[in-house]
C-alpha cells in the first residue's frame, strides 16, 4: 500500500513539473518571488526607486489638481481601488469627453512589464506614457506649464521634490511626470500563478492548473505570454474580424500592430479589447478564439480557461489615499474652458 502510494504521489509531482516546464516553454513567466529579482526588472536605472520619490509620486498621481478642470487625476481612469482602470468602455475626460477614438482604458496594474505604453505602443515607458493624459484635451487638457504652476505654488510639494531628488531640483514637467510613472511601477500584484511557476504546487487549484493547460494547448500563450501575460505589439483579426471592430475608428499603429493586454486581474478589468464592447469574460475568450487563433472554442474550454484566469487575481498592496498639500494664492484655478 505504501508502494502505490508513493508512485502515485511521484506521478501528481511529476505532472505538475511538467505542467509548470511546459508553461515557461510556451513563454509564460512568473513575478520573481525574490525582491532583489523584481527590482531588477522594475527599477529604473535613470531614476532608481526609492521611498520618498514612490510617495510623492502617489500624491501626484491622486492629485485632480494636475488638470485643467481640478477633477481629474490620474487615478480617475486607473482606480486602484478597483482593478487599475475605470470600468467604462471608453475613458472619460475634460468636460465630460468620451475617447475621440472609442478606446477603453488599460489597467496601470502590472503596466511596468509592458513592451511599450498606450495601445498603439507609441510610448516606451511609463514616464513617457505619463505625459500623454495630462496633455490630451478629452483626457485631463492641462499643459506642462500648468502642471509646473500648480507643483510649484505649494510649498510642501516643493519641499518633497527636494526631499526625493536633492535641495537643487528643478521641478519641471518632466519630472513630475517621470515621478508619477515611477509610483507606477511598483503598482505589481503577484497572485498563486506566480506562486505556482515559482514551486508552490499547492498554490492553484485543480481546476485552475486544467485550465492553464487548456489556455496553452488552445494557443492563448502564443500572444499572451511574458510575466503580463500580454505585453508586446501583434497583429489582430488574423482569422476573422472582430465582430466590434466598427465601434471607434481604432485601427492599430502604423503596421496595424495592437498591444496585447494583460491578463493579469482580468476577472476585475471589464470590459474588454481595446473599444470595451464585449462585457462577459467567456465571452471575450470565445471572440479571441475566433478571430486570433482560428478556433472555436467550447463552452467548457471557455470555462476552463476563466478557471485559469481567476488565478491572475492578485495581491494588491494596501493603498492610502493620500492627503495633498493645500492649494495657495499661486495654485492655477480650475476651468472648464
Amino acid at each position: 500500500m505504501k508502494i502505490i502510494t508513493s508512485i502515485a504521489l511521484a506521478t501528481i509531482t511529476l505532472s505538475a513539473s511538467n505542467l509548470i516546464d511546459t508553461a515557461k516553454q510556451a513563454g509564460l513567466k512568473p513575478i520573481p518571488s525574490s525582491t532583489t529579482e523584481l527590482m531588477k526588472l522594475i527599477d529604473n536605472p535613470k531614476n532608481h526607486i526609492t521611498d520618498a520619490k514612490v510617495e510623492l509620486g502617489k500624491k501626484l498621481y491622486f492629485d485632480p489638481r494636475l488638470s485643467k478642470s481640478g477633477l481629474i487625476s490620474c487615478n480617475t481612469c486607473h482606480n486602484l481601488g478597483e482593478g487599475g482602470d475605470d470600468g467604462v468602455s471608453a475613458a472619460i475626460g475634460h468636460k465630460w469627453t468620451a475617447n475621440p477614438h472609442h478606446l477603453n482604458s488599460p489597467t496601470v496594474y502590472n503596466a511596468v512589464f509592458f513592451d511599450a505604453q498606450f495601445w498603439d505602443g507609441r510610448d516606451p515607458d511609463l514616464e513617457a506614457q505619463a505625459q500623454g493624459p495630462m496633455q490630451a484635451s478629452p483626457e485631463m487638457s492641462a499643459t506642462p506649464e500648468h502642471v509646473e504652476a500648480v507643483v510649484t505654488s505649494m510649498p510642501e510639494y516643493v519641499s518633497e521634490f527636494q526631499n526625493a531628488y536633492g535641495k537643487d531640483v528643478k521641478i519641471t514637467f518632466k519630472k513630475v511626470t517621470d515621478t508619477i510613472g515611477l509610483f507606477e511601477r511598483t503598482l505589481v500584484t503577484p497572485s498563486v500563478y506566480d506562486d505556482y511557476l515559482n514551486g508552490n504546487d499547492k498554490a492553484m487549484t485543480s481546476a485552475q492548473k486544467d485550465g492553464l493547460k487548456t489556455f496553452i494547448d488552445k494557443g492563448c500563450a502564443s500572444c499572451h505570454n511574458g510575466i503580463a501575460l500580454g505585453q508586446s505589439m501583434n497583429a489582430m483579426n488574423i482569422t476573422a474580424t472582430y465582430k466590434y471592430q466598427n465601434v471607434g475608428d481604432f485601427k492599430g499603429d502604423a503596421n496595424g500592430m495592437v498591444k496585447v493586454p494583460t491578463l493579469r486581474n482580468i476577472t476585475q478589468t471589464a470590459p474588454y479589447f481595446h473599444n470595451g464592447q464585449i462585457w462577459s469574460l467567456k465571452e471575450a475568450i470565445v471572440e479571441m478564439g475566433r478571430i486570433q487563433l482560428g478556433a472555436q472554442i467550447t463552452d467548457k474550454e471557455a470555462s476552463s480557461i476563466e478557471e485559469f484566469l481567476k488565478a491572475l487575481d492578485g495581491r494588491k498592496t494596501d493603498i492610502v489615499v493620500p492627503q495633498l498639500p493645500a492649494s495657495t494664492d499661486k495654485t492655477p484655478k480650475p476651468s472648464m474652458n
